[in-house]
């Protein structure tokens, strides 16, 4: 079935556009790096944020493919834990000219509602900007920017105008739906 998909990109020019999310109550909360390089790892943060709304372009992957991913310098998976558990990731993408996407950032649908997002984004976004202080070889970062769509989730947009970020894009396009399985098959039937 053929749907209509509007993504919208924004971006940051400036560390100062941060407009930072006070963290949950609680100490219950932390931000970690995932500083050794896992396919497994990121792979499984990937299926299980994005298995519900239609996170799919990663998911025919190889495991050298996935591993290529997490071994460029400079790419950073910055992962929230609740109480010991994973519940969410920022995956920062370094591209040239000192510029950082956010390539993926969610919650595992479990962890969503709980303001839980604003301060991982906060805590992402920050991690982007400072980038090079952790990888020398990279200049420093000049633009921070992210992509999303009508399929992500229905607070994903106002949590980046929230945090500064500014819309300098909008495509809408004609493309078939995806299947989504969830984290592993039969997950959200």
């Amino acid at each position: 079935m053929s749907i209509t998909l509007t993504t919208w990109s924004l971006e940051q020019t400036s560390a100062s556009d941060l407009r930072p999310a006070a963290p949950p109550a609680g100490d219950d909360v932390r931000i970690a790096r995932a500083e050794v390089p896992s396919p497994e790892f990121a792979r499984f943060l990937y299926t299980a944020v994005g298995g519900d709304i239609s996170w799919n372009d990663r998911l025919h992957l190889s495991y050298k493919e996935w591993q290529e991913i997490v071994e460029r310098p400079g790419a950073e998976i910055w992962v929230a834990y609740e109480k010991g558990t994973p519940a969410g990731y920022v995956e920062l993408d370094p591209q040239d000219d000192g510029v950082v996407e956010i390539i993926y950032f969610g919650l595992i649908p479990a962890f969503r509602g709980r303001r839980i997002g604003g301060h991982l984004l906060t805590e992402g976004v920050r991690r982007a900007w400072d980038l090079a202080e952790r990888w020398p070889d990279r200049e420093p970062t000049r633009r921070v920017w992210l992509h999303t769509c009508s399929l992500d989730g229905p607070h994903a947009m106002d949590n980046y105008l929230r945090r500064g970020f500014r819309l300098f894009d909008t495509t809408v396009e004609e493309t078939e739906e995806a299947t989504t399985p969830g984290p592993w098959p039969g997950a959200h039937g």
